[in-house]
């Protein structure tokens, strides 16, 4: 069994976390923190966990993290890299669900996060947990930096075709929507129901934290620096991430098979049939990431869509994925899960 402490439990991303570790045939919840509801059951602050965890949060001083064999941040931005050093010097691996190990150019973090780093050498360290494509080094990581929501639906849609070398890698375009939930479980006005029900909108159109993110990727990907255009957009929905990804051409293939072959043996990607349009209820409450290719009137423009439930795929549901690779276990284990229907 592998003894799983969790730091921030009471967030969304916290909660995600617990219900698939909960049903996690090797996984030995033994911790989960929280300073301010210290003493509470977790059950009472989540229902939907009653009979299935018994733990309550306790104090992170006196959580016993390092016994464990692995622990997650499901925390806010510069809240792991405080504590991983002494934890990673006992010997327990870290699953960090925030930014603070994702990018690499530590000058780039501190201009988008808009704090100092706090333990920069252990950046070069951190593995990021794209299992489609780090699968080989997350076996063997301590420290996994877990690909943020936005990042994970646009690099799986472009990835293929920058591969492959068969687009402008300079124009590149992702318009992304977003569930409510990617933003936190935290009072906020935009988030509440009578500002974001009936209601669509862009936000942070100029330059969003998770552009340099998803660049950093695409450029791996590709062998040469992209340029991307990146536009999210708050919806109405609780989770849920649809992206359409636009890339102009620059060679023929067959398209459809070369994402097929791409992600034949990925199974967490779902590719669909050409001209599918993938819903966000069809990967609500899933680890999947179900993606379609479109070519609009034959042109020398690709469209591809991408959908991931934000908490999962994006987020809790990755970071399990990267735990079991870390382990030896099998990559779905505890993670065989169907989408929720209506």
């Amino acid at each position: 069994m592998v003894k799983v402490g969790i730091v921030g439990g009471t967030g969304y991303t916290g909660v995600e976390l617990l219900r698939l570790l909960a049903r996690h045939p090797q996984a030995e919840l033994v911790a989960i923190t929280s300073r301010k509801e210290a003493g509470m059951p977790v059950a009472d602050m989540f229902p939907n966990l009653r009979g299935h965890i018994d733990l309550r949060f306790c104090d992170p001083q006196e959580a016993g993290l390092d016994e464990c064999d692995v622990v997650f941040f499901a925390t806010p931005n510069g809240i792991a890299m405080q504590q991983a050093r002494e934890l990673l010097a006992t010997g327990v691996r870290v699953i960090d669900l925030a930014a603070d190990f994702r990018i690499q150019d530590i000058e780039v973090w501190q201009k988008w996060y808009g704090m100092e780093h706090a333990c920069a050498d252990l950046v070069a360290q951190a593995v990021y947990g794209l299992p489609e494509v780090n699968r080989e080094q997350i076996k063997t990581a301590r420290l996994i930096a877990n690909p943020g929501c936005y990042p994970t639906a646009v690099q799986l849609g472009f990835l293929p075709l920058l591969e492959a070398g068969l687009v402008d890698e300079r124009y590149l375009i992702a318009d992304a929507k977003s569930g409510v939930s990617g933003a936190g479980r935290k009072a906020e006005v935009g988030a509440l129901f009578a500002e974001a029900g009936d209601n669509f909108k862009a936000y942070a159109a100029s330059g969003h934290r998770h552009l340099p993110e998803i660049s950093q990727g695409l450029t791996r990907y590709a062998g040469t620096p992209v340029g991307l255009t990146f536009v999210p957009h708050l919806t109405p929905l609780i989770r849920g991430i649809h992206a359409t990804l636009y890339a102009r051409l620059t060679g023929e293939a067959d398209f459809q098979a070369l994402f097929e072959q791409r992600y034949q043996h990925e199974p967490f990607v779902d590719v669909l049939p050409f001209g599918a349009h993938p819903e966000t209820r069809s990967v609500r409450g899933a680890n999947t990431c179900r993606i379609a290719l479109h070519r609009p009137q034959g042109g020398d423009m690709l469209v591809i869509l991408a959908a991931i439930d934000n908490l999962v795929k994006g987020a809790s549901g990755q970071a399990v994925q990267n735990m079991n690779i870390m382990f030896g276990l099998p990559e779905t284990l505890g993670l065989e899960l169907i989408g929720l229907l209506p």
